[in-house]
C-alpha cells in the first residue's frame, strides 16, 4: 500500500469518512428524546424480557413491563414536541414538562423489568395498545443480542436512560459496516475508489438513517443484514461462485430471517444474481440450492413454523389502534402511501411526527431515482447494479401490497414507514454513486471532496433540525434549547458538547481527506500515464522518421 499513494489516501478518506457515518448516529443517539422513536419502548422491553428470562411469548401476549411504564412516565412521552406537525391543544407540550432529574429516574432490576404473564390464548385486543408489547410478532434474534450487551456491559441493572443509551449506542455499531461495505460493493463492481467514496457517504445524505440506526430498534440488525446480503450479491453476479460464498450469503439471509420478516425481499436479488452470474450453469444451480438451503437451516425455518403452526406468516402482535374509515379508491392509496413512505425514508424523525419539508425529501427521492436511474441505463456496472437494485424495490413494492388489505378493508392506511426499505440502503448508495460515475466521468474524482462536504452537511442539517424540533419552544433561544437537552440527557452539557465537537472536526477531516485523495488519485494516474508514454517514445526515437506508417502505429 506504501507503493500506491492513492491507495492510502483512499483507505484514510474512507476511515473518515465512516467515522462521520459513525458519529452522526452517536449525536442522534444522544439528541433525540427518551423513547422518541418508533416503538422505541416496546423494543426496549423485549430486550429486558430476555435479558431477565421472561421467555418469548405468542404474539399479542406480551405486556409492557412496569420499568418501562415508569420510564415512559419519567420521560414525558404522553406529551407533544415543539416541532410537531400538526398542533394539538389539548396535548401537553414536552417543553412544558421540567425534566426529571437523575436521581429520580427509576432503575431496572428483577423486581420490575417483566410484566405479569398473560394466560395462553388471552384476548389483549381490549386492552391499550401502549400496554401491548407486539415485538413477539418478530423472531428474538436481535432482542437476544441486545439482551446480551446490557450483560456484556454491566447495564442489565441500571437506570433506564442509561439502559437506553447503551442500546441506542449497540445499534450504531450496526450501523458502521454499512458505508464500508458498500464502498466495497462498488470497488468490486467499477473499480472506482471515487465512486466508492461517494457510495459510503450515501448514508449522511439520508438524516432519517441516523435517527432510526441510533435508536433501539430491530431494523438496525436488518439493515446491517440486508448490507451484507447485497455486497455477497454484487460478488456473485460478478462471478463468484465458490460454495463457501453460497453458504456465507444463506446464513445472512438466515439471520435476516430470524430478525424480522424484511430480509425475505431479498431472495429475488440473490436469485438475479445467480442467474445473471458468468459461470457454468451447474455451478450457479448448486449456488442457489446452497443458498436456499443455508438460509432455510437458520432462520427461514421460523415462517415455515409460522405458517403450519399459526396459519399466516407473520401474526398480528398488536390491538386494532385505527377507528374504521371508508376507502377513498386506489389513487387516494398510492398517493398517500408512496408520500409517507418517500418522507419517511429521508427525514420523519421521532414518532413521525417532526416532519421535514415536502420539497426536501421529493428533492432527495428524485435525485436519488435519477442517479440510480442513468446508473442502470449507462453506469459502468449495468447488470450488477440492475441486480441490487431489485432488493430495495422488492422492498418497496412490498409495504405497497401489505398495506393494501387493512385499506381496503378497513380504509386504515398502516405499517408504512421508510426505515422498511433501509435493508436497501447499500443497493442505493452504489446505485447513486454509478449513476453519479456515469454523469460525471473522471470529474468524478475532483468532485468527490464536495460529494463528501454535502453529505456532512446534509446531516449536520438533519441534526439541527431534530434539536429545534425536539427542544426549542415557541419564542425560545437555542441556548433555553440546549439547556432542555441537557436536563433530559444521561450525559452533562459537556459532554454534549464534547460528542459535538469531535464529529465535527471529522467531518471537517473527511473533507479534507478527500481532497487529498483527488490529488493523489491525479498524481497516481499523472505518473502511470507518463510511464506508459516512455517505452513509446523510445519505441518512435529509434523507427527513422521517413517511415510514417511505422510512426503512426507505434
Amino acid at each position: 500500500m506504501r507503493d500506491d499513494p492513492a491507495e492510502v489516501a483512499y483507505r484514510r478518506a474512507l476511515a473518515l469518512i465512516t467515522a462521520l457515518v459513525t458519529l452522526v448516529g452517536v449525536c442522534w443517539a444522544v439528541l433525540t428524546p427518551a423513547f422518541r422513536a418508533p416503538d422505541e419502548p416496546q423494543h426496549v422491553n423485549s430486550v429486558l424480557r430476555l435479558a431477565y428470562g421472561g421467555g418469548w411469548p405468542a404474539a399479542g401476549e406480551a405486556l409492557v413491563g412496569p420499568a418501562v411504564d415508569e420510564a415512559r412516565d419519567q420521560a414525558a412521552l404522553t406529551t407533544d414536541v415543539p416541532g410537531r406537525h400538526l398542533d394539538r391543544p389539548e396535548i401537553p407540550a414536552f417543553v412544558a414538562v421540567p425534566p426529571t432529574r437523575d436521581l429520580d429516574r427509576g432503575t431496572v432490576d428483577r423486581e420490575n423489568a417483566l410484566a405479569d404473564p398473560v394466560p395462553p390464548g388471552t384476548d389483549t385486543r381490549g386492552l391499550d395498545p401502549a400496554a401491548v408489547d407486539q415485538m413477539t410478532q418478530h423472531p428474538p434474534l436481535y432482542y437476544a443480542v441486545a439482551a446480551g450487551v446490557l450483560h456484556a456491559t454491566g447495564t442489565a441493572e441500571a437506570r433506564w436512560d442509561v439502559q437506553l443509551l447503551v442500546l441506542r449506542l449497540f445499534d450504531v455499531v450496526l450501523l458502521v459496516p454499512v458505508p464500508l461495505l458498500t464502498a466495497a460493493a462498488v470497488l468490486r463492481l467499477t473499480r472506482s475508489r471515487s465512486a466508492a467514496l461517494v457510495a459510503a457517504s450515501f448514508t449522511l445524505f439520508v438524516p432519517q438513517v441516523g435517527h432510526i440506526m441510533s435508536s433501539v430498534t430491530n431494523d438496525a440488525l436488518v439493515t446491517l443484514g440486508g448490507a451484507v446480503i447485497a455486497y455477497l450479491s454484487a460478488r456473485v453476479v460478478t462471478g463468484d461462485l465458490r460454495l463457501r460464498t453460497a453458504a456465507g450469503l444463506g446464513a445472512v439471509v438466515g439471520v435476516g430471517l430470524l430478525t424480522k420478516v424484511m430480509a425475505a425481499f431479498a431472495l429475488p436479488m440473490v436469485a438475479a444474481a445467480y442467474l445473471l452470474a458468468s459461470g457454468p450453469r451447474a455451478r450457479r444451480l448448486v449456488g442457489v440450492l446452497v443458498a436456499g438451503g443455508a438460509s432455510f437451516a437458520v432462520g427461514g425455518w421460523w415462517w415455515l413454523r409460522n405458517l403450519l403452526v399459526l396459519g399466516t406468516v407473520q401474526p398480528v402482535g398488536i390491538p386494532d389502534r385505527f377507528v374504521e374509515a371508508e376507502p377513498q379508491g386506489l389513487w387516494y392509496f398510492l398517493r398517500t402511501v408512496v408520500t409517507s413512505l418517500t418522507r419517511s425514508f429521508f427525514g420523519n424523525f421521532g414518532w413521525l411526527e417532526l416532519r421535514v419539508p415536502d420539497a426536501v425529501f421529493w428533492t432527495a427521492a428524485v435525485v436519488v431515482a435519477a442517479l440510480c436511474g442513468l446508473a442502470v441505463a449507462r453506469g459502468p456496472a449495468r447488470r450488477a447494479t440492475a441486480v441490487l437494485l431489485l432488493l430495495p424495490a422488492a422492498l418497496w413494492c412490498g409495504v405497497l401490497v401489505n398495506a393494501w388489505p387493512d385499506y381496503s378493508a378497513n380504509g386504515w392506511i398502516s405499517a408504512v414507514q421508510g426505515r422498511y426499505l433501509f435493508a436497501g440502503l447499500l443497493a442505493l448508495g452504489t446505485g447513486t454513486a454509478l449513476g453519479l460515475h456515469a454523469l460525471l466521468g473522471p470529474r468524478l474524482r475532483s468532485a468527490v471532496w464536495w460529494v463528501t462536504g454535502a453529505a456532512g452537511a446534509t446531516a449536520a442539517s438533519g441534526l439541527a433540525y431534530g434539536f429545534w424540533g425536539f427542544y426549542q419552544g415557541p419564542g425560545e433561544s437555542a441556548a433555553d434549547a440546549a439547556a432542555r437537552w441537557a436536563g433530559w440527557s444521561p450525559l452533562s452539557g459537556a459532554q454534549l458538547v464534547l460528542v459535538g465537537s469531535v464529529t465535527v472536526v471529522v467531518g471537517v477531516a473527511a473533507v479534507v481527506a478527500s481532497a487529498r485523495f483527488a490529488r493523489a488519485a491525479l498524481i497516481s494516474r499523472t505518473a502511470r500515464s507518463a510511464s506508459a508514454a516512455e517505452p513509446t517514445m523510445a519505441a518512435a526515437a529509434s523507427t527513422p522518421t521517413t517511415a510514417a506508417g511505422s510512426d503512426a502505429s507505434s
